[in-house]
């Protein structure tokens, strides 16, 4: 299972929520084999007077939260990392300066979905990787 959570500008990046979102989906698939047709994306806008970040940064910072169930091998994870920053960069013309990546891993049990608890679950692609 994954989620993931987009945090930014919005007149930054509610034009451009449906290549993120699609950018994002590649990069979990390449990364941790996820599968393509998962997908929980959500989108948090802020308000320009109301997103602080450090000097350096742009209007198009972007903050990436995931959520997933742990068992992905450091490799995958730093492979994630890279492509995220890499396809921000070639295909949305953000820096990876402006991308902050977080990757957030619980035990399957501590996951509720569709009426069980995570590790009753029967997944159709692999969490150890």
């Amino acid at each position: 299972m994954g989620q993931i959570k987009i945090f930014g500008i919005r007149k930054e990046i509610h034009p451009i929520r449906e290549k993120i979102s699609e950018i994002l989906s590649e990069c979990m698939f390449e990364a941790f084999q996820f599968p393509k047709e998962k997908k929980a994306h959500r989108f948090i806008y802020i308000d320009e007077d109301s997103f602080f970040y450090f000097e350096g940064r742009t209007t198009k910072h972007t903050i990436i939260e995931i959520s997933a169930f742990e068992g992905r091998s450091i490799e995958a994870k730093k492979k994630l990392h890279k492509l995220i920053f890499e396809k921000f960069e070639r295909e949305l013309q953000i820096l990876p300066i402006d991308v902050e990546i977080t990757l957030f891993e619980t035990p399957m049990h501590n996951w509720g979905i569709r009426g069980k608890s995570g590790d009753e679950l029967m997944l159709n692609y692999k969490v150890n990787i």
